[in-house]
């Protein structure tokens, strides 16, 4: 079996206004199958994860990728499968975390303190998808799959 792996491209870069946001701890953009293409986390943090490590970034990845197809799935049940899923948020004992569609297979994901005002935050997030959603995109990795 031979192939060409081309690495992806790290859009972390493009997050810098989510995690200037104060309250803002980690933002991460994520393929629909649950590939990190980038994250980010601001400065200065503190607690258990107070700088987003690739693999934990990896694995925020997919638990949004999870949280989106659990989504994606109740809206259908609830609404019929045209239904889409614009935003979901998921709020704990230490902050929020708030994941939104960000263009064509891609997601964006973002975590908050509980201080965090996180209308302001999903509404800076709607407007990053919209300033730079076809870059946040993530087109399907197999060709054959998106033909059918």
């Amino acid at each position: 079996m031979t192939g060409i792996i081309t690495p992806l491209p790290d859009l972390g870069w493009m997050l810098r206004p989510l995690i200037e946001i104060p309250g803002v701890r980690h933002s991460v953009v994520v393929s629909e199958d649950g590939l990190r293409l980038g994250h980010a986390s601001a400065e200065n943090l503190s607690g258990p994860v107070a700088d987003l490590s690739v693999a934990e970034a990896e694995s925020l990845s997919a638990a949004c990728a999870a949280m989106t197809m659990t989504g994606r799935s109740t809206t259908a049940l609830l609404f019929g499968s045209g239904a889409g899923v614009r935003q979901l948020m998921l709020e704990s004992d230490h902050g929020f975390v708030l994941f939104t569609h960000a263009g064509v297979g891609a997601h964006l994901g973002v975590a908050t303190d509980l201080e965090a005002d996180v209308g302001l935050v999903a509404q800076q997030m709607q407007l990053l998808v919209v300033k730079i959603g076809s870059h946040l995109s993530s087109q399907p990795r197999d060709p054959a799959a998106a033909a059918s």
